[in-house]
C-alpha cells in the first residue's frame, strides 16, 4: 500500500468517524468559532486547560472532509500535551502544510497529522486543514472568540 493511500484512509476514517466530535459548553473551556468564507468551512473548538495541560479539546462543525478530519485528529494530537508542546506541534503542522521540510522528531510528534502533508501541494486547500490548528492556538493563547 502506498503511503498516499494510507493518509487518504487516515482522512477518510476521520472524516466518517471524528474523534472528540460535540462541545461540552462549560465555562471551563475556551471556546473559539473560525469560518472560511472562501469554501464554507465551520468550525467550534473547545480547549480546557488545567495547571498549563491541555486536559481536554472538543471540536464540532461542518465543512469538507479535509477540515472536519483535521478536527478531529488534531483534538487527539493535542490533548494530554502541555501548553509548549501544542504550540510546537501546531507550528510543525503550519510548516508541513506549507511544504516546509520537519525533522523525524517533528514527524513523530505529528502522528496521524501527517496525512496531511500532501494538502502542500493544494494552496486552495491550506486554510481547509489548517482552520481547526488555528483555531485552537487562539483558544491556547487566550485570544478572544470571533
Amino acid at each position: 500500500m502506498k503511503l498516499e493511500d494510507l493518509y487518504r484512509q487516515v482522512i477518510m476514517d476521520h472524516y466518517k468517524n471524528p474523534r472528540n466530535k460535540g462541545l461540552i459548553d462549560d465555562e471551563k473551556y475556551k471556546q473559539i468559532h473560525l469560518h472560511n468564507p472562501s469554501c464554507g468551512d465551520d468550525i467550534i473548538i473547545e480547549v480546557e486547560l488545567e495547571n498549563n495541560i491541555i486536559k481536554d479539546v472538543r471540536q464540532d462543525g461542518k465543512g469538507c472532509s479535509i477540515c472536519c478530519s483535521s478536527a478531529s485528529v488534531m483534538s487527539e494530537t493535542l490533548k494530554g500535551k502541555t501548553v509548549e508542546e501544542a504550540k510546537q506541534i501546531i507550528a510543525d503542522f503550519f510548516d508541513m502544510i506549507q511544504g516546509n521540510e520537519i525533522n523525524e522528531a517533528e514527524e513523530e510528534a505529528l502522528g496521524e497529522a501527517l496525512a496531511y502533508k500532501g494538502v502542500a501541494k493544494f494552496p486552495a486547500r491550506i486554510k481547509c486543514a489548517t482552520l481547526a490548528w488555528k483555531a485552537c492556538e487562539k483558544a491556547i493563547d487566550g485570544d478572544n472568540d470571533e
